[in-house]
């Protein structure tokens, strides 16, 4: 795992579609991490490239053996949030209440305010 919504399969970085977790440094980064790390340790994951790239990544929806999106399980988790500009809205009935403000960073880019992140 890279970080929360970056997985590395060999030498390919996965992004995971349609969701933002924290970046490493911000905070919940690293829960954010080892929270996709338990969620796929030990598992081999499917993946379905999207026609999409992310900077150097390509993008993809990642399912884990028994069919769960892993999108979805870090939304669940409260560790991502959906984006909907990227997923239409898919996973937005899945952030717990109050995840936005935990995530005030993420959400902050989502919205296009970088100026957060020149704090």
């Amino acid at each position: 795992m890279i970080d929360g919504d970056t997985i590395q399969i060999g030498k390919v970085r996965l992004r995971l579609a349609g969701i933002d977790a924290p970046e490493l440094e911000h905070p919940w980064g690293k829960r954010a991490k080892w929270q996709l790390v338990q969620l796929c340790k030990g598992q081999s994951i499917t993946a379905k490239l999207e026609p999409d790239l992310s900077y150097d990544r390509l993008v993809a929806t990642c399912f884990l053996p028994d069919g769960r999106d892993l999108s979805a399980e870090m939304v669940k988790s409260g560790m991502a949030l959906d984006w909907k500009k990227f997923s239409g809205g898919k996973y937005s009935h899945l952030e717990p209440e109050g995840v936005r403000k935990k995530h005030w960073k993420a959400a902050a880019r989502q919205r296009g305010d970088m100026r957060t992140f020149e704090k």
